[in-house]
């Protein structure tokens, strides 16, 4: 088990960097723990009790409106980790996480990790790295939920996987959506229905073809120029 642990803190970019016995002090203060799909990690407004790695699997950070609307913040993949802010502010989860399939993380007390840092400063200046870029995403997210519409966001997502796509073909370019519809909803914040509102107006007006979570882009410059009318 310690061997693994040290694994996957060195995948971590805070410890990336660690001598081999600052990673076996660090892998002596760290535990296991598994969650299956759907499971949460801990809720918004919990008390915080530490820092969490992810070693497989993807977690889902996430915030709930009134009415029970969720809002995707981030999801956390291998080499990641997250709630480091409450860890040092000394308040409570700012937000909700939940395995979006079986997930391993290592979990850190937040006693012990303070004491780290402060054997390490190297890493609390990596933290505030982290938690710099975390902002900069958010401040993103709320450009885009307050000056675009769900269509344009909608456009984004398409375009991104489009340009990341290897697989171009004769009448178009194929994207394959790695998340549902209530998923891609709860990232773009608003509904499935609107979602899947938005993708058939896409497909009906000749920019796009779906089936499923495959969608084939029939015309990508449209998209791009819909994508610019909106900045």
């Amino acid at each position: 088990m310690t061997e693994h642990v040290e694994i996957v803190l060195r995948r971590t970019q805070l410890f990336a960097n660690l001598t081999e016995q600052e990673m076996r002090a660090l892998a002596a203060r760290a535990s296991r723990k598994h969650f299956p799909q759907g499971a949460q990690l801990f809720g918004e407004g919990d008390s915080c009790s530490g820092l969490f790695l992810v070693a497989s699997g993807r977690i889902r950070i996430f915030k709930l409106s009134p009415a029970g609307r969720e809002q995707i913040l981030a999801v956390e993949g291998p080499g990641s980790s997250f709630a480091e802010l409450p860890v040092f502010d000394g308040g409570n989860y700012p937000a909700s996480a939940a395995a979006m399939e079986n997930a391993e993380v290592l979990f850190i007390s937040r006693k012990d990790f303070q004491d780290f840092c402060r054997e390490h400063p190297d890493v609390a200046l990596k933290v505030l790295a982290v938690v710099g870029s975390r902002l900069r995403r958010l401040v993103g997210i709320i450009e885009d939920l307050s000056f675009t519409t769900v269509r344009h966001r909608l456009i984004a997502v398409i375009l991104r996987l489009a340009q990341a796509s290897e697989t171009p073909k004769k009448d178009g370019v194929r994207v394959e959506l790695t998340k549902t519809h209530q998923d891609l909803a709860a990232e773009l914040g608003t509904v499935r229905e609107i979602v899947s509102r938005n993708l058939s107006r896409l497909q009906a007006e000749g920019f796009l073809e779906v089936d499923g979570r495959s969608i084939t882009v029939k015309d990508l410059s449209g998209l791009k120029r819909e994508q610019a009318s909106s900045e």
